[in-house]
């Protein structure tokens, strides 16, 4: 190869010498790598662009396949775009990989894929455009953290109000608990001096006045009535507390590499308790699990805020419909089953529904419908990369404008990756 390689196709897209002259000037000319491979990824062109771009010689890339350029995890990802192109004849445009300079640099590729075709129309290979993101990824992620960082920050502010509720009235009913015996202690004194007096045979009607007296400023009737409740009441705080306290810890499990069993039932139900003050206001959760769901590899972290952006999308599509000053609230509706060799999440709400001219483009990168400050567009895109790129199942929905929306999410049962021993 010379910096360009005539291929087949590209001389039956242009058979007259000056034509491919003129066309060979033109990908050149391009910041842009142009590449085209063969149906097995092996690379039959490049432009110097695209040489460039991977930085290495010209004669250590002759010959080169795409999976020569990357990990087995990226080249899965290529051959997995590649097949779907391949089978659909519809290209796939936006795809982004990694691959490992020979410096060691790791930069991230934005490609655009596209099916080749011989002269008679049957497909011989890939053609496709690339280009180094690194920076602009490293932007966007530098962004997608600080909005995670601004989105934790109001989730600990919530959870901090939630732990904070309970903790009032059991510190209400701890004082009023205090001043109960605090009111007993002189009644106390008086009914043991009483019982002294008595077994001494000399019990005196002042002594019995000053017990009845004791007994009328304790309020006794009153006691009884307010004291099992407040102690009931202390009781179910400190448990709502424990709950909160255990929520967060699960749901703040520590990223890890490999996927682990995962019990989606209790990940949702945390989920749910750590973003009560996100839903309560506006909205009721109902739930329907199955609780016969077999434990499925999973990325417990990743999953949990998956779920707890649908949960706070869902709020927030209810608040912008829901009458706040009537009390009016609507639901959150989630459940789970086993369907097959799938488990099958449903998440959806009674709020305005998704616009049938924004349906297309929901799952896009910082596209929001929310007024400025009040939304990243980061949450669904993020849901959707989790879901289908990380935990390999895939996330559609259903929605009728004006009656809510409803997610629907398929996860395997078994790792899809894991290959089977020979």
């Amino acid at each position: 190869m010379t910096g360009l390689t005539v291929s087949p196709s590209l001389k039956n897209d242009c058979p007259e010498n000056g034509a491919f002259a003129r066309y060979d000037s033109v990908l050149e000319s391009i910041d842009q790598g142009y590449f085209e491979t063969d149906l097995d990824g092996g690379l039959t062109f490049f432009n110097n662009s695209f040489k460039k771009l991977f930085d290495y010689p010209e004669d250590r890339m002759t010959g080169f396949n795409i999976r020569d350029l990357t990990d087995n995890y990226n080249w899965k990802k290529i051959s997995a775009v590649f097949k779907t192109v391949y089978d659909t004849g519809n290209p796939n445009k936006g795809f982004v990989w990694e691959y490992v300079r020979k410096d060691g640099a790791i930069r991230h590729i934005g490609s655009s894929i596209s099916l080749l075709l011989d002269g008679s129309g049957k497909p011989a290979g890939f053609r496709g455009i690339a280009r180094d993101i690194s920076e602009r990824k490293k932007e966007e992620d530098q962004h997608a953290q600080k909005r995670k960082l601004e989105a934790i920050g109001r989730l600990a502010a919530g959870i901090a109000h939630e732990i904070n509720t309970p903790t009032q009235y059991v510190g209400d009913n701890t004082q009023f608990l205090k001043d109960a015996f605090h009111d007993l202690i002189p009644l106390f004194d008086k009914c043991v001096e009483l019982l002294d007096a008595v077994k001494q045979g000399r019990a005196s009607d002042r002594l019995i006045e000053d017990v009845e007296k004791a007994v009328k400023q304790a309020d006794l009737d009153y006691l009884r009535e307010e004291i099992p409740p407040a102690i009931e009441q202390s009781l179910e705080g400190l448990e709502r507390i424990s709950r909160i306290v255990q929520a967060m810890k699960e749901f703040s499990h520590p990223g890890t590499a490999q996927k682990i069993p995962t019990d989606i039932n209790r990940a949702i139900k945390n989920t749910i308790t750590i973003s009560r003050n996100e839903w309560k206001y506006v909205a009721d959760i109902e739930t329907d699990f199955d609780e016969n769901l077999p434990h499925i590899p999973c990325l417990p972290g990743e999953f949990n805020q998956a779920v707890l952006n649908m949960i706070i999308n869902g709020a927030h599509s209810i608040a912008d419909v829901i009458d706040k000053e009537s009390g009016e609230k609507g639901k959150i509706l989630i459940s789970t089953e086993k369907a097959g060799d799938e488990v099958v999440i449903r998440i959806g709400d009674t709020g305005k529904g998704i616009p049938e001219m924004i349906r297309p483009m929901i799952f896009e990168p910082f596209f929001t419908t929310k007024g400025a400050g009040k939304g990243t567009g980061q949450g669904l895109a993020i849901t959707h990369a989790v879901i289908v790129h990380k935990l390999g199942g895939s996330i559609r929905f259903e929605t009728e404008t004006g009656k809510g929306a409803v997610f629907i999410i398929h996860l395997p049962v078994s790792d899809p990756h894991e290959t089977a021993p020979e």
